[in-house]
């Protein structure tokens, strides 16, 4: 079994291979013209014939493989059928001189979930490879009758439960701006293929910051719209029928007008299933003056310094533009951790785990997975040692309910889940009346690879969106400084409240300490731009008052090859 699991493994691989060596070597004096334009650019440069699809495509492809070379961030590549979509592109255009719609001659890239005709859509599973789609997934047929033209499908970790990118049938996915770190998942290709400018425009999914975290390692945009606004047809996954916390579809992009375009095509389209909310695109006007709350940890682990400064610098350049800013606090996240926990964990990872068939379990779900997996004494006792003798109150609360479920209590689960959502408003956006909140997109700016192993609660800052399903966008705004971001040698892990056993692992574990601002220097952090749920636009449009007030800095087309830790 093992033998032939790995010749699958290596023919396709091998097959990525041979379509990867027809493109052309990126020249960065004859293809940086278009990979350093935006995908709303490139729309605009082709209708007014100063460029050709062809062209635009020929740039996109070389730098996409130079992006798999150098991060391995793509799976299915579809680089033949993208240069004879870009033909007839280029023809409908000679002989009209009007664009096809308003994604025409856009190099794109979908995480592999997504199905297309023709293509695997294997999310990493080795016995679902050599099945090829029947079909393309609604907004893969969205995105080509716009005049999109799709060049390869991105990386996932196994089950796409992990804020790494790694599995048995693919690989690992790098961290553009540093090999050491993992570019966050799941939709980690996608954020690793767009930082390098592989790509003008990417699809992803996020069910517990799977948007948000690696847009966020990997220094790029993205926006996690209310589940509901994109379709989901034709996403596979391995939770059918999980419905408690749904996952919600959007852009990833190197601009804000970029994740608005998408929005503007793909918003309150109705798909074959019709479970789209049917509400389109709609424009948004702002008051010159906006109300924003910001905090700067999620009460469940303290942040990093670098993590503190990137929203404090956010703050700062939103009230030097003239807007409120109010910093609040609220017992509510880690309520909402536990309420995923024990949502997500309600048949004991069953279903999930029944996927593997035979591929090893990757490390990055171990931790996420263990208390569904050990007897019920096993799991008290651990909630029990950490408690007593690691004086840990934050991490036994959420490891006792990672634990399969009966109906009744799913369902208590489920209704504690809408307690937290109306909680929230009534605690945050009804008595302060912000227009946003800015909050980190997680306690540490990246995470190296492995430690997700262990520090699968970290995704808490992203979860509680999910839970009380807000629109999010994400900004970076800063690279990690060591000269800045140093931890004090004064901390005591847990003494503000959070887990003792994370910020032990995280700042003080001697040279396993994952908080390395020297080894980390360059890598980017962002922050999350939050709103209420259904204002998805306002959402963008304040991601764009926040990327004004930061001013340049480093982010966008081209900013791989002039960064602060990278170059062609």
């Amino acid at each position: 079994m093992g033998n032939q699991r790995n010749a699958l493994i290596s023919s396709k691989q091998t097959a990525r291979g041979v379509v990867l060596a027809s493109a052309p070597s990126y020249d960065p004096l004859k293809h940086s013209l278009f990979t350093s334009a935006t995908a709303t650019e490139i729309v605009q440069r082709i209708s007014a014939g100063e460029w050709t699809a062809s062209q635009v495509l020929e740039a996109y492809i070389a730098r996409a493989a130079q992006a798999q070379n150098k991060t391995n961030c793509l799976t299915e590549v579809l680089f033949e059928d993208a240069r004879l979509q870009a033909n007839q592109l280029d023809k409908e255009f000679a002989a009209t001189q009007k664009v096809r719609g308003r994604l025409h001659g856009v190099p794109m890239t979908f995480k592999d979930q997504f199905e297309i005709a023709g293509y695997d859509a294997t999310i990493g599973f080795t016995h679902w490879a050599n099945k090829p789609s029947t079909g393309d997934a609604f907004l893969v047929s969205l995105c080509r009758a716009e005049g999109a033209i799709i060049i390869a499908k991105t990386n996932v970790p196994q089950t796409m439960f992990a804020f790494e990118c790694s599995n048995p049938l693919w690989g690992r996915t790098l961290n553009p701006w540093n090999a050491k770190y993992t570019c966050g998942g799941s939709s980690g290709g996608e954020a690793a293929v767009l930082a390098l400018d592989g790509s003008a425009l990417g699809v992803g999914s996020d069910i517990g910051g799977s948007l948000r975290i690696p847009a966020s390692y990997c220094g790029i945009y993205s926006l996690k719209p209310s589940t509901g606004r994109v379709s989901a047809h034709g996403a596979k996954g391995c939770r059918p029928g999980f419905e408690a916390i749904r996952v919600s579809y959007g852009p990833m992009a190197r601009s804000i007008e970029d994740c608005d375009l998408f929005s503007r095509v793909a918003f309150g389209q109705l798909d074959p299933t019709r479970r789209v909310t049917p509400v389109p695109y709609r424009p948004v006007e702002l008051p010159k003056k906006l109300k924003f709350g910001y905090y700067f940890s999620d009460l469940l682990v303290r942040s990093s310094p670098a993590t503190v400064r990137a929203v404090q610098e956010t703050i700062d350049a939103l009230r030097k533009a003239g807007h409120e800013c109010v910093e609040f606090s609220t017992l509510l996240p880690p309520s909402a951790m536990e309420v995923f926990v024990g949502l997500v964990t309600s048949d004991g990872y069953k279903k999930m785990l029944s996927y593997l068939e035979g591929d090893p379990q990757e490390d990055s779900l171990f931790l996420s997975t263990l208390g569904a997996k050990v007897p019920g004494f096993v799991r008290r006792f651990i909630c029990f040692a950490a408690q007593t003798f690691f004086g840990d109150r934050v991490f036994p609360r959420f490891f006792s309910q990672a634990r399969a479920k009966s109906v009744l209590e799913f369902c208590e689960f489920t209704n504690r889940r809408s307690e937290v959502e109306e909680a929230w408003y009534k605690e945050v956006w009804d008595k302060h009346q912000f227009d946003g909140i800015i909050a980190p997109v997680q306690a540490l700016p990246v995470i190296p690879h492995g430690a997700c192993a262990y520090l699968s609660g970290l995704a808490s800052a992203t979860v509680l969106f999910n839970v009380i399903d807000s629109p999010v966008g994400v900004v970076p705004v800063t690279r990690v400084d060591a000269s800045l971001d140093q931890m004090s040698p004064n901390l005591k892990p847990g003494e503000t409240g959070g887990s003792t056993i994370f910020e032990k692992w995280m700042y003080q574990n001697g040279p396993r300490t994952v908080y390395n601002p020297q080894e980390m220097t360059g890598i980017p952090v962002g922050v999350q731009i939050v709103g209420r749920k259904w204002d998805d636009e306002k959402v963008l449009a304040m991601m764009r008052v926040v990327d004004e007030a930061l001013g340049p800095r480093g982010f966008g087309p081209g900013s791989w090859e002039t960064g602060d830790n990278g170059g062609a």
